[in-house]
């Protein structure tokens, strides 16, 4: 990768992903949700694969995914040491005044959709995932 050459923008699949916020963060792995309403489900995750630089706030709206800047790439590649192999750049609302601008770098980056629940369902089935915090009530 030319550095003077940053990485396109990511597409992602067709759907309403407005609501975002980080879903899981460890060592291993930042894990973005999306959706229309996070309070019950989402139904998109971003998932960087040893993530190298985070610069996003927890929760944002209606991120606009672009290519990132040559400078963004440089500056990146500088404090890193290393050429990152995915970099993602995104303006988006945090509820300020103007829009943040937002970059990830990482080994890897996966784009999973699938529906999961943000809330214990009885009933739900064996293939259902569920957030993270959700645990079945206490029998």
């Amino acid at each position: 990768m030319d550095v003077e050459r940053p990485h396109a923008a990511i597409q992602l699949p067709e759907g309403s992903w407005w609501d975002w916020d980080v879903l899981a963060w460890d060592g291993g792995q930042l894990r973005l949700a999306a959706g229309y309403d996070l309070v019950y489900h989402h139904d998109l995750e971003l998932v960087f694969g040893d993530p190298l630089f985070v610069s996003c706030p927890s929760v944002f709206h209606d991120p606009v995914f672009r290519a990132p800047s040559p400078d963004e790439l440089r500056r990146v590649t500088r404090q890193l040491g290393v050429k990152p192999p995915v970099l993602v750049a995104f303006e988006a609302d945090a509820c300020g005044q103007e829009p943040v601008s937002c970059l990830i770098a990482a080994e890897r980056l996966d784009i999973v959709q699938e529906s999961v629940l943000r809330y214990w369902r009885e009933g739900a089935g064996p293939d259902q995932r569920f957030a993270p915090w959700v645990r079945p009530p206490s029998q």
